[in-house]
C-alpha cells in the first residue's frame, strides 16, 4: 500500500481494465498468481480495481481516490469472519475516522457505495474471501453452434423508430440522475449544516451560572442565520441549475417526438382487410355474371 500514490491510481485508471489490474497489483507489492486457480485474490484485486473507478467516476480527487482503495483493503480485513451487523459496526466506525479526509458529498457517496455493494452482498464476500475454496477445473472443448435465424421482419422495428426510443430511453435516465443528485446534495448540504451549528454551538463557554451578554447572543443569532442563509444560497443556486438541465432534457424529449420518423407503409398484399374486400368483390362479379345468364 505504501506504493499506493495518486499518480499510481491515476496510472491504473488510464490503463484498460486488465492492464490497469496488473498495474494495480504492482502498485500494491503482491507477487504474481493464477488468476484461475487463485480465485481469491483475482476477487480481491477486482474489488479494489473497482473502488479506483467507483472514486474517479465520483469525482474523487486523486489523494482521495488513493485513500478510498486503502480503505476498502482495511475494510476487507477488519470484517474478515465477523457477522453482518459487526460489519455495518465496523464500517460506521470506519467512516468516522476518514471523516476528516474526505468531504460530507464524498463521505456519503463512499458510504452509498458500500452499503449497495459489500454489505448487500455480504455473505458472498465472506464466503469467498473468509475461507479457502477447492478448484477443480475442467476444460472442455465445445463446437460452436451457428447463430437461430433471425426472427420475421413483420415483427421487427424500423430502425429509425429504434434509434428515437434508445434516444428517449437516455434523456429519461438522464433527468432521473438529476433529480437523484438534487436529493443528495439536499441531504449533504442538510448534514454540513448541522455540523456548522453544533460547532458554532460548541464555541460557547459552558458556564451554568453565566448569562449570555446581549452582544454575544446577537452574535451567535447572526451566525446561525448566516450558516443557514449560506446553505440555503448554495441549495438554490444548484436547484436553478438543476431546473434548467432537466427543462433542456425534456426540451430535447419533445424535439425527437416532432421529429420522429413516420413508419413505412404496410404492403397491401396479405393485409386483412385487403383480402377481404378483394373477396366481396369476386362475390359481386359472380352475382352479376349469373343474372346475366337468366
Amino acid at each position: 500500500m505504501a506504493l499506493l500514490t495518486p499518480q499510481g491510481v491515476k496510472k491504473v485508471f488510464q490503463f484498460q481494465k486488465p492492464k490497469g489490474r496488473e498495474h494495480l497489483r504492482r502498485l500494491l507489492n503482491w507477487e504474481e498468481f493464477d488468476e484461475v486457480r487463485d480465485s481469491r485474490r483475482s476477487i480481491l484485486l477486482d474489488t479494489l480495481y473497482e473502488s479506483i473507478i467507483f472514486a474517479v467516476g465520483k469525482g474523487f480527487p486523486w489523494v482521495e481516490v488513493a485513500k478510498v482503495v486503502k480503505f476498502t483493503e482495511e475494510l476487507l480485513k477488519e470484517t474478515k469472519g465477523c457477522s453482518i451487523t459487526e460489519a455495518v459496526t465496523i464500517l460506521g466506525n470506519k467512516l468516522r475516522d476518514y471523516q476528516g479526509q474526505f468531504n460530507t458529498t464524498h463521505l456519503l457517496a463512499l458510504c452509498d457505495y458500500f452499503h449497495n455493494t459489500f454489505i448487500r452482498h455480504y455473505k458472498l464476500f465472506q464466503y469467498v474471501l473468509g475461507q479457502d475454496q477447492e478448484v477443480n477445473l475442467t476444460v472442455t472443448h465445445l463446437e460452436v453452434s451457428a447463430p437461430p435465424q433471425p426472427l420475421p421482419l413483420a415483427e421487427g422495428m424500423d430502425r429509425d423508430i429504434w434509434h428515437l426510443e434508445q434516444q428517449a430511453a437516455e434523456l429519461n435516465m438522464a433527468e432521473m440522475q438529476k433529480r437523484t443528485n438534487m436529493l443528495l446534495l439536499k441531504e449533504a448540504l442538510h448534514l454540513e449544516q448541522e455540523q456548522k451549528l453544533q460547532r458554532t454551538f460548541s464555541e460557547v463557554p459552558k458556564q451554568p451560572s453565566r448569562v449570555l451578554k446581549r452582544e454575544e447572543l446577537e452574535n451567535l443569532i447572526s451566525e446561525a442565520i448566516h450558516i443557514q442563509i449560506e446553505c440555503l444560497k448554495e441549495l438554490l443556486q444548484y436547484e436553478i441549475q438543476i431546473t434548467f438541465d432537466i427543462l433542456d432534457l425534456k426540451l430535447q424529449k419533445k424535439t425527437l417526438n416532432l421529429n420522429a420518423p413516420i413508419p413505412s407503409p404496410l404492403a397491401i398484399t396479405g393485409q386483412p382487410g385487403q383480402d377481404e374486400s378483394f373477396k366481396l368483390n369476386k362475390a359481386n362479379k359472380g352475382k352479376k355474371a349469373k343474372a346475366k345468364k337468366n
